[in-house]
């Protein structure tokens, strides 16, 4: 009687290799799943810690990005006060208006003549009577340009006013924009802080990581020590360990992105509460979901190389005596 053939791997065509590849990498990673749910303690522990460490740096962001968003619009709404020199006759400053309503660098502009200028002098100061024994009204024309968005930032604004200064009418113009400079350095300081504090977390959470598979594989090492005896290669012991620190990635980062999500709610309806007492309203922004899906990359990317790192330094060290 002619004996069975043994079908091996090896036998297998190319599309049942790779079928059984993924098939393997499939039953390991849920193995590992499990492996984490024998000891629900430690495994919570371990990735509370990750989705705290990983939450730090992402509210940092949140911060960064909506401080961003305010000063956009304060960008937009800088203005450049234009004095007009005495004398000169209301159809040669409505020339002047023409002229700089054309510049690509202007969204709006305002004017305020001198009789308007006085009457609203009057009106805000309390000397309405006083300035009304003056023998000329000293105040001069007054010209505000709104920069377009393109000519909003600090440089291009000093820009757009030295072009206009060099009208004839002007006498000289004001841009009160030192403290947007400012503020801009603070948001420039607070980007590099949030890379620095990022930087040390994500050492954190490889340290982390690291350590909880090395106290994994520490427990399995009588396992090992037969699978090895038996001849499993380095890839198939090491590969549900891998799984193990993708999993505690992948978790930690949805809970850091929970943590955020419940922070920017909180603080939300709290800054409602208060700007609703100044007649204001502004809205924090969360993380969007394209946010989400590199955070969870990145976590799940900390993972495995926490893991790679312990994998290849412990299992070296343990062989079958």
């Amino acid at each position: 009687m002619s004996k069975k053939p043994n079908i091996t791997q090896s036998k297998l065509p190319l599309s049942g290799r790779i079928v059984m590849f993924f098939i393997r990498h499939v039953q390991q990673g849920m193995s590992s799943m499990g492996e984490l749910w024998r000891s629900p303690v430690s495994s919570i522990m371990t990735m509370a810690v990750l989705g705290v460490s990983l939450s730090l740096p992402a509210a940092l962001q949140v911060l960064v990005k909506n401080a961003e968003n305010i000063t956009q619009s304060w960008n937009s709404a800088a203005e450049i006060s234009l004095f007009i020199n005495k004398g000169r006759s209301e159809q040669s400053i409505q020339s002047l208006l023409s002229r700089i309503k054309a510049f690509r660098e202007v969204e709006t502009v305002s004017y305020i003549s001198r009789d308007q200028a006085l009457e609203e002098f009057q009106r805000l100061s309390g000397f309405g009577e006083a300035l009304s024994y003056l023998d000329e009204n000293p105040l001069p024309a007054v010209v505000t340009v709104t920069p377009s968005v393109k000519y909003s930032s600090p440089t291009g604004a000093r820009e757009l006013l030295a072009k206009l200064e060099r009208e004839p009418e002007v006498n000289f113009g004001r841009l009160d924009i030192e403290w947007l400079e400012r503020l801009q350095a603070l948001l420039k300081l607070l980007e590099k802080t949030v890379l620095a504090i990022a930087a040390l977390l994500v050492l954190a959470v490889v340290l982390v990581i690291g350590n909880t598979i090395r106290l994994a594989i520490m427990n399995r090492r009588t396992e090992i020590e037969v699978m090895k005896l038996v001849g499993a290669t380095e890839a198939f012991i090491q590969r549900p360990f891998l799984y193990t620190g993708i999993w505690y990635g992948v978790i930690g980062g949805i809970l850091a992105w929970l943590i955020i999500n419940i922070l920017v709610w909180y603080l939300d309806s709290a800054l409602a509460e208060l700007l609703g007492l100044y007649g204001s309203q502004l809205t924090i922004q969360s993380l969007t979901f394209a946010e989400l899906i590199k955070l969870v990359l990145l976590a799940s990317f900390l993972g495995w190389l926490g893991s790679y790192l312990s994998v290849r330094q412990h299992l070296r060290n343990i062989e079958p005596s």
